[in-house]
């Protein structure tokens, strides 16, 4: 089979990225899929995020947010080969310190772990590159390279003047074959 390969892109960890490390940076995210494929067929880019929480009523601020994330993932599922897989954001109560509502992303880890196994397992692909810090997704990339696959992993680096790390976690680090830093200068080429 000619080298192929997928991508998959951790919504919420590239909108951090984006938000804290590049001035909340507009990218053009077939350019992101075309840089981080490098010359490689690509099968699908997997795009996975939550839309934001709104109350019941939302208020205007709410509604316009999910209006515009909604919008955002249509446009985004409209490009060639790509693909949204939403999960769904869950209310987890409220910090005691700052008084802000507290939410996790439900759904999303397992719906990347799975895709990945899945094209994996079934020779759809012969290269992964992922978009992510989280370590949660270790136990695909392990399956994933049993079967193979060559597995890249695109991250932010550390930047000690932010008051949130984004480094992705040790573990996944070391499981992947390769590794590659979102610089300013990568930015630039994707700007939209």
């Amino acid at each position: 089979m000619p080298d192929r390969i997928a991508i998959f892109v951790d919504g919420g960890y590239l909108d951090k990225i984006l938000q804290r490390e590049f001035s909340r940076a507009q990218i053009n995210y077939s350019a992101l899929s075309n840089w981080m494929a490098n010359g490689i067929d690509i099968l699908r880019t997997y795009y996975y995020n939550c839309l934001p929480f709104k109350k019941d009523p939302p208020t205007p601020e709410q509604s316009k947010q999910f209006a515009n994330a909604q919008s955002f993932f249509s446009k985004l599922n409209s490009l060639p080969k790509y693909e949204v897989r939403e999960g769904k954001l869950e209310f987890r109560g409220v910090d005691r310190d700052t008084g802000r509502m507290i939410f996790q992303q439900k759904r999303v880890d397992i719906m990347l772990g799975v895709d990945l196994t899945i094209l994996a397992s079934k020779h759809m692909i012969t290269h992964a590159a992922i978009v992510t810090g989280d370590s949660d997704f270790l136990p695909a990339i392990v399956a994933a390279k049993q079967e193979g696959i060559m597995v890249k992993l695109f991250h932010s680096i550390y930047n000690p003047t932010k008051e949130i790390d984004l480094r992705p976690h040790k573990d996944l680090w070391e499981k992947a074959d390769e590794r590659f830093i979102i610089t300013q200068e990568v930015i630039n080429k994707i700007l939209r």
